[in-house]
């Protein structure tokens, strides 16, 4: 990957590597790793996604312990569960397009391997692990901060709240004589044992807004809370 793509990216997430060779390496899928049996050191991301997901784990529930005092374990382990799931990450990786600077082998990428969820999500932990690598878990707690938890935290924070959003949005439309809110799943991602799900409300002429969830139930309620949010947000306007 060329120099100038690497600062570029740097810049996107905010931190500028020692070894930039650790950030080539955390956006390396093992489709365009080079192959040889007699390679010690792996060049793909693989190893990196699986350290970055304990690297994240820790730091997310860091820092919801930290944030959230009040919460049972319950609490804080259903949302610590969202924040980490492919879902959020595959999103939090979209707003650093983290796609753009993938390295995939042809077959991936004729599939469109950039936009896909799964390895959006994978390269977002391997980065993770990246900064830890190369700076330690100071960085690498102010990049999931700032990547991750900063937008996050106050919709997972008033979800935990106040659970019934799909509720308080037809009440909400009800008492102004608006339309019902329709619901429908735009995507699935995951084994059958553990999908996460992507549903999306639409509330004709006025609102469309995404939610994801380890199920449908939660993912309607998630994207109930985001349409409340916009909802709100336009009547202060």
């Amino acid at each position: 990957m060329r120099e100038n793509r690497l600062e570029e990216l740097e810049r996107a997430i905010g931190y500028r590597f020692r070894q930039p060779v650790l950030l080539e390496r955390a956006l390396t899928h093992r489709s365009a790793a080079p192959e040889g049996a007699s390679t010690r050191v792996r060049a793909d991301n693989e190893q990196l996604e699986y350290l970055g997901d304990a690297v994240l784990g820790m730091l997310v529930s860091e820092y919801l312990i930290g944030t959230f005092a009040h919460w049972s374990e319950g609490q804080l382990s259903k949302s610590r569960a969202r924040l980490v799931n492919a879902a959020s990450l595959c999103i939090a990786a979209r707003r650093l397009n983290l796609g753009n600077y993938l390295r995939l082998g042809k077959g991936e990428e004729k599939t469109g391997g950039r936009d896909k969820p799964a390895l959006l999500a994978d390269a977002f932990e391997a980065v993770v692990a990246a900064i830890y690598l190369d700076a330690g878990l100071p960085a690498a707690r102010e990049f999931v901060k700032r990547a991750l938890l900063d937008t996050a935290i106050e919709v997972e924070g008033s979800r935990l709240e106040s659970s019934d959003h799909k509720s308080a949005l037809q009440e909400f439309l009800q008492a102004r004589g608006l339309p019902p809110a329709r619901y429908a799943v735009v995507h699935e991602a995951g084994p059958d044992h553990q999908k996460t799900f992507w549903i999306q409300v639409h509330v004709p002429g006025l609102v469309n807004a995404t939610g994801t969830g380890l199920n449908k139930k939660e993912a309607e309620q998630s994207a109930a809370a985001q349409a409340l949010e916009l909802l709100r947000a336009d009547e202060v306007k």
